[in-house]
C-alpha cells in the first residue's frame, strides 16, 4: 500500500485509519508507505501529476487488492474501504442497527462539513483578499451545519455510532480538527472557538487517541524524508 498525502490535509483521515488498523493491516497487506508532499502538490511537486492527474491528495494505491492494483482518491471512501477489507471493527455491518446512521455520518463529513471549510481555506490562506465575504459566509455556514452533530453528542455518547470507534468518527473528527486551523477574515479566534462544549469534548477525546498521534508523527517523518530526498537531488 502507498499513500500520497500533504501535512494536515484531508488525507490524514487515511493515515489515522491505517494507524488504527496497525498490526492487522501489517499481517494482511504488509503495512503501508506514506509519501508526504508539499502543499499544493500540483504546483509545488508537479511530478505528482503523473501519479494523479488531478494533483490532489489523498492518492492511495493498494497493490494487494484481489482485483489487481487499486487507486482511490477520496478521503472518506478510502478509510471505509480499509475498514471493510482489513479491519471490520472500524466499520458497521449492514446487519447492525446503526448501519444507516454510520453511512450518513461518513458522507456528512465531507458533503456538509468539510465543503464550506475548503472555501474558507482558499480565500483566507491561498487567495486572501479576493473573496473575503465568501470566506466569512462559509465560515458561518460551517458552524451552523454543526447542529446535527451538536445534537447527537448531547446524550454524552463517546463515539458517534455502535458504541465504538468507527470510520464515521475518523471522517467527522477531521472536519472538527481542521476547524481549529481556520479563521474567518478579521477573526482572532479559529472556527473551533464556536464549538459547543460536547463537541469540543468529543474532538479532544478523538485526537488524544494514540493512533491519531501516531498519524501526526508519521506525516512529520514522511515530510522530513521527502525534503531530504529533494535536497539530495539539488
Amino acid at each position: 500500500m502507498e499513500l500520497y498525502h500533504c501535512a494536515n490535509a484531508r488525507s490524514i483521515r487515511v493515515v489515522w485509519t491505517l494507524e488504527e488498523l496497525g498490526g492487522s493491516l501489517a499481517h494482511a497487506a504488509g503495512g503501508y508507505t506514506l509519501r508526504t508532499l508539499p502543499f499544493p502538490p500540483r504546483a509545488r511537486h508537479r511530478e505528482f501529476l503523473k501519479t494523479n492527474v488531478l494533483g490532489t491528495v489523498p492518492h492511495f494505491d493498494d497493490r494487494s487488492s484481489e482485483g489487481g492494483a487499486l487507486e482511490m482518491t477520496e478521503s472518506c471512501a478510502i478509510p471505509l474501504y480499509l475498514a471493510q477489507r482489513y479491519g471490520a471493527q472500524l466499520a458497521v455491518a449492514p446487519s447492525e442497527p446503526a448501519f444507516g446512521e454510520f453511512l450518513n455520518w461518513c458522507f456528512h463529513a465531507d458533503a456538509t462539513l468539510t465543503f464550506p471549510q475548503t472555501v474558507v481555506l482558499r480565500y483566507t490562506l491561498q487567495e486572501p483578499g479576493r473573496a473575503d465575504a465568501a470566506a466569512t459566509d462559509y465560515a458561518k455556514w460551517y458552524v451552523a451545519r454543526l447542529r446535527k452533530l451538536d445534537n447527537a453528542l448531547k446524550d454524552g455518547r463517546e463515539f458517534l455510532v455502535a458504541g465504538r470507534l468507527t470510520v464515521a468518527d475518523i471522517c467527522i473528527t477531521y472536519a472538527l480538527w481542521m476547524g481549529g486551523t481556520l479563521y474567518a477574515p478579521g477573526d482572532e479566534e479559529p472556527l473551533s472557538a464556536r464549538y459547543q462544549p460536547q463537541t469540543r469534548a468529543y474532538l479532544d477525546r478523538m485526537v488524544a487517541r494514540p493512533a491519531f498521534q501516531r498519524a501526526l508523527e508519521a506525516q512529520e517523518r514522511s515530510e522530513e524524508a521527502f525534503e531530504a530526498a529533494l535536497s539530495s537531488k539539488l
